[in-house]
């Protein structure tokens, strides 16, 4: 021995095999829920900007497009840098979103990577980058990998 100490990290709730199964469909589903919701509201706020904008007689109608496109970003990463790390879909198909190394809840800046490579990924290959998910044993995806983030069940908690 030289005297130096090894200092072993607590097992993760990522490392546990079993967090990761099924929640390749229940991020689907939970999309598809929170999909739902982001275009209610963010068509909401095309109302209600186009009512202000005709109020100000067209000077605030420019902004209209940028509030209906901040919508799932605020949804998104409003809902998943909370204590709960989910959004309302994620909930309701019980997965959460943790760092990848520690199980811990996602920063916020891990948060915001995660949704901008999302949204931009999606953008460029039309959802196809998400298969990419399929051939991996933790079930990442591209955004979650650049993020530094991991899906698991709710239930598997530190």
């Amino acid at each position: 021995m030289n005297g130096s100490v090894t200092i072993i990290p607590p097992p993760s709730a990522c490392d546990d095999p079993s967090a990761y199964e099924g929640t390749t469909s229940k991020r689907v589903f939970a999309y598809l829920i929170d999909a739902i919701l982001v275009f209610t509201v963010a068509g909401a706020v095309w109302l209600g900007m186009g009512i202000v904008g005709l109020a100000t007689f067209g000077l605030l109608l420019p902004l209209q497009p940028l509030a209906v496109a901040l919508v799932p970003l605020v949804y998104h990463v409003g809902l998943i840098a909370s204590p709960r790390a989910a959004t309302l879909g994620m909930r309701l198909f019980g997965i959460r979103v943790t760092d990848a190394m520690t199980g811990a809840p996602p920063s916020l800046t891990q948060v915001i990577i995660q949704i901008v490579a999302f949204y931009g990924s999606v953008a460029l290959t039309a959802w196809l980058i998400l298969i990419f998910a399929l051939f991996n044993s933790r079930r990442r995806t591209l955004h979650d990998i650049l993020a530094g983030t991991v899906v698991i069940n709710s239930e598997k908690r530190l």
